[in-house]
């Protein structure tokens, strides 16, 4: 019986990448990956050279046979997704299911995620929080599963590309503007910030620089739960 790590990486800072995370791939045989570039920049700053292997959603199931077949070998593996904790808004549980499936260990290597350090300096004060990721690109699902959340009471976070930030602002303010947020943008990278306060606060703020760059986190408060909502940095 043969292992696969599931194995966290830096969502931006390189020096996030635990110690036990860099002894793992330097100990396995084969690394799997949402894209070997991305991986291959990874492991050529660790000086580590592995087979690499695409296992990415277009092709998780064909990718993971392969891996599988390689932990029937006895050989150890690999996975990490582009950045992050895979299965988490990323590939991987396929691949989890089919090698525990076939009998073979399935590890995590903790690491970073985009929405475990969001939550950890949101602020908020809800014992609940889901975990939604992207919400569908296309106004309508977008506008609907927001009403949704919203309407559940309970805290979430969700994840936003710079091209559509503004617009998942206005619906927001829109639909609850008084709600407390965290807005994260490039996080644990050079250009790094927080926003925090009430939606409707920090929708101006957004509009005043009309073109927004980097990779956004938000944190969404509870309905009915008390929250500092003061606006700031």
């Amino acid at each position: 019986m043969a292992t696969l790590y599931i194995i966290g990486t830096p969502i931006g800072n390189l020096g996030d990448l635990s110690i036990r995370a860099v002894e793992t791939l330097k100990s396995v045989s084969l690394v799997a990956c949402e894209d070997t570039r991305r991986t291959l920049k990874l492991l050529s700053h660790l000086g580590i050279r592995l087979p690499l292997l695409s296992c990415r959603s277009q092709n998780e199931d064909s990718a993971a046979a392969r891996v599988v077949a390689a932990l029937d070998e006895g050989k150890n593996a690999a996975y990490a997704s582009d950045a992050g904790t895979p299965g988490i808004s990323d590939p991987g549980p396929v691949l989890v299911r089919k090698a525990a499936e076939a009998g073979h260990q399935v590890i995590p290597i903790p690491g970073p995620s985009a929405f475990a350090s969001l939550v950890s300096v949101a602020g908020g004060m809800d014992k609940t929080v889901i975990f939604e990721g992207f919400l569908s690109p296309r106004p309508g699902k977008r506008r609907a599963r927001l009403r949704e959340l919203l309407d559940s009471g309970a805290a979430f976070v969700l994840y936003e590309s710079p091209f559509r930030v503004l617009k998942l602002f206005r619906d927001l303010t829109e639909f609850d503007g008084g709600r407390y947020v965290c807005l994260g943008r490039e996080m644990t990278k050079l250009h790094e910030e927080y926003l925090r306060g009430r939606a409707a606060e920090i929708l101006p703020v957004l509009e005043q620089n009309s073109v927004q760059k980097g990779e956004f986190s938000l944190y969404v408060a509870g309905k009915n739960v008390e929250q500092g909502v003061d606006c700031c940095m």
